[in-house]
């Protein structure tokens, strides 16, 4: 079991994971090993997750997921299978925390007081005053 919050974990055979072919680092052992890591999980038909937080999920994910309901994370960046594995479940699990956050409550709209009015047209008003004084002076001969 993967641990994910107190109230989610995953069971193993629920991410699938796949060796490919890595751009980037490693020189020619680039072209000879498989070190880059191409995580699947399916958000769609998880038992582990809770419908809510499989929508919020699904909605984050954004474009690394499939038709199907498929999250797809890529690993790349470092050198080894280990690090790349670790690090792409580590992005699934912070991923699953922040959809399992439940989102704000809408904010409550508040009417501003009748002192804070008067202090704004006070200040229009004063403001006003200024930028008449800046006109043209006037003969008044």
């Amino acid at each position: 079991m993967i641990e994910v919050t107190a109230d989610i974990a995953l069971a193993d055979d629920e991410v699938s994971e796949r060796f490919i072919r890595a751009a980037g680092p490693g020189g020619q052992n680039v072209n000879k090993v498989s070190t880059a890591v191409e995580l699947r999980f399916d958000v769609r038909r998880s038992p582990s997750l809770p419908n809510d937080v499989a929508v919020r999920l699904m909605k984050l994910a954004g474009r690394r997921l499939t038709l199907d309901g498929v999250l797809v994370l890529v690993a790349m960046t470092h050198r080894t299978q280990e690090r790349n594995r670790a690090d792409a479940l580590d992005r699934l699990l912070a991923l699953i925390r922040k959809a399992a956050e439940p989102p704000p409550p809408p904010r409550k709209r508040t009417r501003p007081t009748l002192a804070s009015k008067t202090r704004r047209l006070e200040g229009k008003v004063k403001r006003g005053g200024v930028k008449a004084l800046r006109g043209k002076v006037r003969n008044e001969d």
